[in-house]
């Protein structure tokens, strides 16, 4: 959750297109609007976006190249390789990344491999998506990041595989001070009168006929997040002495005292960076709300809602698969301060989780990629976990 990934993912021009292309900010009625002109944009600029694009051969009618694999993270660094360690440098080094490729509307270069891995950022997804020279229908994807962890259920350096992601974005608010005595905060759903209730008016919200339209869960292929999970519990993440020496502050809190450990459990992204144990106890309930009780809130960052958006989106453009995509977020830090602490001495406070985080995320997620790319002839047709 650091400042640094509100600065590369939600304030350059390029990702607005990735990560909000319906617009957080814009009235109801506006953001449905925006929403219809977004996918008319989207499949218009398929072939426009590519027109000025180099042919990756000669063959003026080239049949699009399958996409095994992409691994999508969030932010870097400085260079994608060789200094200072951010979400894609261990990515790029560890998988030899070394071919570069060149798409028209991306910030940056697009990275594959000889086994058929691809990488990128964030905010360079949407124009990866719509280059015709690509293949997506079979692509597995995993969408990768630190977070911050809730320490009733995870410690710092866990990995956690997710069933949902958990939009925090759009709700009804008002000023805490403000708030009925027995009300626990000020946040709430649009289209309900009061905290952790569905919508009672959903057409508040625009032009849908029930909560579950509303878009602000959006289901992963739980099977596939399972046979992750499965896959990849016992992998090892290393501990380090500052970790432990921080984890001892947490007393009465034994989950967040273990070394970090491999779990299944929700992502909520929100563009507000939020801390402590009050808007802890929020995620919770927010992600308990839009699962039906059956999430279980852990990680919380400012970027899944968009990417998982971004996925629904192209899904019904019939451009990516939904249920090839996979989330793994990774703790750099607690979502609220040890018992006896004051939140602001904790909040935005990342060491030395962060260097943790990002090794934790590859060694958790490295095992599937590679399992899916060495039995690409498998698992091309069947997704695993069926």
């Amino acid at each position: 959750m650091s400042p640094r990934r509100w600065h590369q993912t939600c304030t350059r021009e390029p990702s607005a297109l990735v990560g909000n292309p319906y617009g957080v900010h814009m009235r109801p009625f506006e953001r449905l609007q925006q929403k219809s002109q977004w996918k008319w944009l989207a499949a218009l600029s398929i072939g426009w976006l590519v027109a000025g694009v180099p042919a990756m051969s000669s063959a003026v009618d080239a049949a699009p190249i399958p996409v095994k694999f992409v691994v999508v993270a969030n932010f870097e660094n400085g260079k994608d390789s060789g200094d200072k360690p951010g979400e894609y440098q261990f990515w790029v080094e560890r998988e030899h990344l070394d071919e570069t490729l060149r798409v028209r509307g991306a910030t940056g270069v697009i990275r594959r491999n000889s086994q058929g891995l691809y990488g990128l950022l964030l905010e360079n997804l949407t124009a990866f998506l719509i280059d015709s020279r690509f293949d997506f229908s079979k692509t597995y994807w995993l969408f990768t990041g630190i977070s911050g962890a809730d320490p009733e259920v995870a410690s710092v350096g866990s990995a956690a595989w997710a069933r949902w992601v958990i939009s925090g974005d759009e709700m009804r608010e008002i000023d805490d001070r403000e708030i009925p005595a027995d009300w626990p905060y000020g946040l709430f759903a649009i289209g309900s009168m009061k905290p952790n209730t569905l919508p009672t008016d959903p057409n508040s919200f625009g032009s849908v006929e029930s909560p579950e339209e509303l878009g602000m869960a959006y289901p992963l292929n739980q099977s596939l997040a399972r046979w992750a999970f499965e896959k990849t519990k016992a992998v090892a993440i290393p501990d380090t002495p500052a970790l432990q020496k921080q984890r001892e502050a947490w007393k009465g809190y034994p989950n967040a005292r273990r070394a970090p450990f491999v779990l299944m459990g929700e992502t909520l992204g929100s563009v507000r960076y939020w801390h402590g144990p009050r808007r802890t106890q929020w995620a919770r309930d927010w992600v308990k709300l839009w699962t039906g009780g059956k999430g279980v809130f852990v990680m919380t960052n400012m970027e899944s809602q968009f990417a998982a958006r971004t996925m629904k989106t192209f899904t019904k453009l019939g451009i990516v698969d939904v249920n090839r995509v996979m989330v793994l977020r990774t703790a750099s830090n607690a979502s609220g301060p040890p018992p006896g602490v004051d939140t602001l001495a904790t909040i935005g406070d990342e060491a030395p989780g962060q260097l943790a985080a990002y090794e934790s995320n590859y060694r958790v997620g490295a095992p599937v990629v590679h399992e899916i790319l060495a039995n690409w002839p498998r698992y091309q047709g069947s997704i695993p976990g069926k």
